[in-house]
C-alpha cells in the first residue's frame, strides 16, 4: 500500500453525508450483534430448554459450544460474502447478510425444545446458529470497508471506531430488552417462556435494518474501481493465493486479531459467564453489572480510535494486549473477591486433599462434561473439580479406595465398578458428606427444601441426623395429600413404593434438599464488580477501537472485504469465539476457576510478540493505491 504521511491541512470536520454513512452502517450492524448475541446472553435460559436432558455442568458447556458453533462458521462466511462484496458491491452483500441473520434469530424464538422434539431442537439450534455465523462473517468486513471507504485520510480510525462500538451496543441493547422483558414479566415466566421474546422482536428490528439499507449508496472507492473495470475476477483466489497478498492476512491475523480477540471475548463475554456459572451471581444482578460497565465504556472505542489517527493504529493495540497478559489473573481474583467473597474466602483457606492409590488417578480433561469416571480417585477428584474446589493428591496404599479430606472431615470415595447397584447409594452418600463439609469450612452452599412423601419420612430423618428432626412433629404439622401418580412423575416415589395408594401426604424440610453455591446478595459489592468490569472493558476498547482500520489499510481495494474479513474472522470466530467454552473445560480440568484463563493470556501474548516485530503502522497508508 503506498504511503501518504505528508498531507496538507488539519483534518475536516464530518460531513452531513459521511454521518449518514456511519450512522446506517452502525445501527444495522447493532442491530446485526443484537440477534447474535442474544443466545450468549441468555445461555441459561437456552441450556435448560434444549439441552435439558444433561446435568449442568455439561449443560453449561453443551450451551458454549452450540453458541461456539456460530463462530466457527464465520469464516466461511467471510469467504462467501468477502467474494460477494468484492465482485458486486458492498450495499448489496449487507443485505442479503442482515436478512439470513434476522431470520435466523427469530426462528430461534420460535423452536420447540427438547422436551417436546426431542434430539431434534438441539440439532436445529446449532443449526440456526450456523447460518448466524455465516451471515455475520460477511457482515463485519463490508461494514468497515464502507465507512473506511468514505473516511478522509487522517481520520479513519475515529470514522471506523463507530463500526466498532456495534458490536458492543449490540450486546448493551440485547441485555437491556431482557432485563426490560424480565423485569416486566418476572423472572418465573421469563424463564419458561419470556426469554423468547427478545427473538421474535428480531423481526421487528430487521425490518428497520433492511429500510435503512435500501436507502445506502454504493461506496465511492468500490464504485470507482467498478467504472474503471478493475474488479477482481476472483477475489479469494487472488488475496489468499499469491504470497504476496496471504502473508500480511496470516499477519493480521497472529500479529493482531487473534489477541484481539480473546481479549474482547474475555472482557465482555466470559466475564459475563464466569459472574453467572462460576461465581453465581444472580444472572439479573450480572447482566446488569455488565450493561453499566458497557455504558460506561462504550465511548472509549471513539475516543481510541481517534487517537489512533494522531499516534497510530499499533500502539495502542499492543498496549491493549500487554496490559492483559498481566492483569487478567489480579483482575478475575478481584471480581471473585467482590462477586462472591464467601467463595473466594475458602478457596484462599480451605483446600482438599485427596488419598489415593495412584494406579487408580488418571488425567481428566472433560471438556463435554460427559465422560464417565470410575475408579475412586477419578470419582473423588472430579467430584472435587465441579466444586470448583482446589485439591492436591497424596498417593495411599495400593487397592485403597480414595478418601477426601476436608478441614476436620474425611469422606470416602468409592469404585463404580465394583460397588455395581450400590454405586447409586454410596455416590449420594459422598455427595452429602462432601457438601456438608464444605458448607461447614465456609463454601457459600445451601440447601434447597425437600419434599418428602410419608412412606420415606423416617428413612429421611434417620439418613439426615445433623438437620435434628422428629418424625412425630412433622406428621403432626403441615402437609400437602398429593396423588402418587404424581409423586411418581416427579420421581419422589417408584410405582413399586407407591404400594397400591391413590394418594399419600407430603412433607415441605427446609434445608433438607439439594445443595447449591450461591452468591449472597447482600454481600455482592458491585462498586467493586462493575470496576473490575470497566478495566476489562477499556482493555477491550483499546484492542478493538483501531482495528477496524487497520485491517482496511492493510488490503487493496479489490480484495479488501475478502481480505480483511477471513483473518478477522478466523481470530473472533474460532480464538475468540471457543474461548468461553474452552477456557471453562480447562478450569473444570484443573479443579482451577482462574486456570482458563491461560488460555487468553498465551494467545494475547503470542500476539504481541509477533505483532511488535512483525506487524507494520498502516495509519498512513493511502487505500485508494
Amino acid at each position: 500500500m503506498a504511503n501518504v504521511a505528508a498531507v496538507s491541512g488539519s483534518p475536516r470536520g464530518m460531513t452531513a453525508e459521511e454521518r449518514k454513512v456511519i450512522f446506517a452502517s452502525s445501527l444495522g450492524t447493532i442491530f446485526e450483534w443484537y440477534d447474535f448475541y442474544l443466545y450468549g446472553s441468555l445461555a441459561i435460559y437456552i441450556g435448560a430448554t434444549f439441552f435439558s436432558q444433561y446435568p449442568e455442568a455439561t449443560r453449561n458447556i453443551f450451551t458454549l459450544l452450540a453458541f461456539a458453533a456460530g463462530f466457527l462458521v464465520r469464516p466461511f462466511g467471510a469467504l462467501v460474502f468477502g467474494r460477494l462484496g468484492d465482485m458486486v458491491g458492498r450495499k448489496y452483500t449487507f443485505l442479503v447478510t442482515i436478512l439470513i441473520m434476522g431470520a435466523s434469530t427469530f426462528l430461534v424464538g420460535l423452536l420447540p425444545g427438547s422436551a417436546t422434539i426431542g434430539i431434534a431442537a438441539p440439532i436445529i439450534l446449532i443449526g440456526l446458529r450456523m447460518l448466524q455465523g455465516l451471515a455475520l462473517g460477511g457482515e463485519y468486513g463490508g461494514a468497515a470497508t464502507y465507512v473506511a471507504e468514505h473516511a478522509p485520510h487522517g481520520r479513519r480510525g475515529f470514522y471506523t471506531s463507530w463500526i466498532q462500538t456495534t458490536a458492543t451496543l449490540g450486546l448493551f441493547l440485547s441485555l437491556l430488552i431482557i432485563l426490560g422483558i424480565q423485569t416486566l414479566m418476572g423472572k418465573e415466566a421469563f424463564a419458561d417462556w419470556g426469554w423468547r421474546i427478545p427473538f421474535l422482536l428480531s423481526a421487528l428490528l430487521l425490518g428497520i435494518s433492511v429500510w435503512i439499507r435500501l436507502k445506502m449508496n454504493e461506496s465511492p472507492a468500490f464504485t470507482k474501481m467498478k467504472e474503471e473495470g478493475t474488479r477482481s475476477k476472483a477475489p479469494i483466489s487472488e488475496a489468499f493465493g499469491q504470497w504476496k497478498n496471504a502473508k500480511v492476512a496470516i499477519l493480521a491475523l497472529l500479529g493482531a486479531v487473534a489477541g484481539q480477540a480473546v481479549v474482547w471475548y474475555s472482557g465482555q463475554f466470559y466475564a459475563l459467564f464466569f459472574l453467572q456459572n462460576v461465581l453465581k451471581v444472580d444472572p439479573q444482578a450480572a447482566n446488569i453489572m455488565v450493561a453499566i460497565a458497557l455504558a460506561i465504556g462504550t465511548l472509549f472505542f471513539v475516543v481510541f480510535g481517534w487517537l489512533s489517527d494522531k499516534i497510530g493504529r499499533k500502539p495502542i493495540i499492543m498496549a491493549g494486549l500487554l496490559l492483559a497478559v498481566l492483569t487478567y489473573f489480579p483482575l478475575f481474583k478481584a471480581m471473585t473477591q467482590f462477586g462472591n467473597p464467601a467463595l473466594f474466602a475458602a478457596q484462599e483457606n480451605i483446600r482438599a486433599t485427596v488419598t489415593a492409590d495412584p494406579a487408580d488417578c488418571t488425567f481428566q480433561f472433560n471438556p463435554t462434561g460427559t465422560a464417565k469416571f470410575t475408579t475412586s480417585c477419578d470419582i473423588a477428584t472430579s467430584t472435587l473439580t465441579k466444586n470448583s474446589v482446589p485439591y492436591d493428591v497424596v498417593d495411599g496404599p495400593a487397592g485403597s479406595v480414595a478418601t477426601i479430606k476436608i478441614g476436620d472431615a474425611t469422606i470416602e470415595s468409592y469404585d463404580a465398578v465394583k460397588s455395581a447397584d450400590q454405586s447409586k447409594a454410596l455416590d449420594a452418600k459422598m455427595q452429602k458428606g462432601m457438601n456438608l463439609a464444605l458448607q461447614t469450612n465456609g463454601y457459600p452452599l445451601v440447601r434447597a427444601p425437600a419434599k418428602v412423601p410419608d412412606s420415606k419420612l423416617d428413612a429421611f430423618v434417620a439418613g439426615n441426623p445433623e438437620l435434628a428432626l422428629d418424625a412425630a412433629a412433622i406428621r403432626a404439622g403441615e402437609k400437602a395429600t398429593v396423588p402418587t401418580a404424581d409423586l411418581v412423575k416427579e420421581k419422589l416415589l417408584t410405582a413399586e413404593e407407591a404400594a397400591g395408594a391413590t394418594d399419600m401426604a407430603v412433607y415441605t424440610i427446609p434445608n433438607g434438599g439439594a445443595f447449591k453455591m450461591v452468591a449472597d446478595p447482600a454481600k455482592v459489592s458491585w462498586t467493586g464488580v462493575i470496576a473490575v468490569l470497566t478495566v476489562l472493558m477499556i482493555y477491550v476498547t483499546m484492542v478493538y477501537g483501531p482495528i477496524a482500520a487497520m485491517l482496511v489499510e492493510m488490503f487493496p481495494t479489490r480484495i479488501r472485504y475478502t481480505g480483511m474479513s477471513l483473518p478477522y474472522h478466523i481470530g473472533n470466530g474460532w480464538f475468540g469465539g471457543l474461548l468461553p467454552a474452552t477456557a471453562f473445560a480447562m478450569s473444570a480440568a484443573k479443579g482451577d476457576i482462574y486456570y482458563g484463563l491461560w488460555y487468553p493470556v498465551i494467545i494475547a501474548g503470542a500476539t504481541f510478540v509477533i505483532g511488535m516485530i512483525f506487524l507494520k503502522e498502516t495509519k498512513d497508508n493511502d487505500i485508494n493505491a
